[in-house]
């Protein structure tokens, strides 16, 4: 649907919604006939694409050596940093993250005991001995 600037011949102005450009123009509700109107270009204002690539930081120089100012500029990317392993259900009011006590218990319930390196050893050597 295109939306466009429409005038009648009494000096009544609206918007109408058509399917194509090639759709006639509706009447007015006065009963008059009615033609399309230029609608103003927006020239300024326009977003910036940003920097180019030349232009861009490419050293840890370039980006402030890793500021931590950042944390103070945008909260939500400062605080506690390890990696999430619950945060559903009871869990979400308060996500278990990688070494609180019982993360451990939760990791092993969800995915099962971790190989341990006997069992690693063992399959190692009784497949490559023979």
């Amino acid at each position: 649907m295109i939306v466009y600037d429409v005038k009648c011949s009494a000096g009544h102005r609206f918007e109408a919604m058509l399917k194509t450009m090639d759709s006639p123009t509706p009447d007015c509700t006065c009963g008059e006939p009615t033609r399309r109107m230029i609608t103003r270009v927006n020239r300024g204002n326009a977003a910036s694409a940003g920097r180019s690539r030349d232009e861009m930081p490419n050293t840890w120089r370039g980006i402030g050596n890793g500021n931590r100012d950042l944390e103070e500029k945008y909260p939500e990317l400062g605080g506690d940093r390890r990696p999430v392993i619950a945060h559903e259900g009871k869990f979400e009011a308060r996500p278990v993250r990688a070494g609180d006590a019982g993360s451990d218990a939760l990791a092993r319930a969800a995915f099962g005991p971790a190989p341990s390196s006997d069992a690693a050893t063992t399959a190692q050597n009784s497949g490559g001995s023979r």
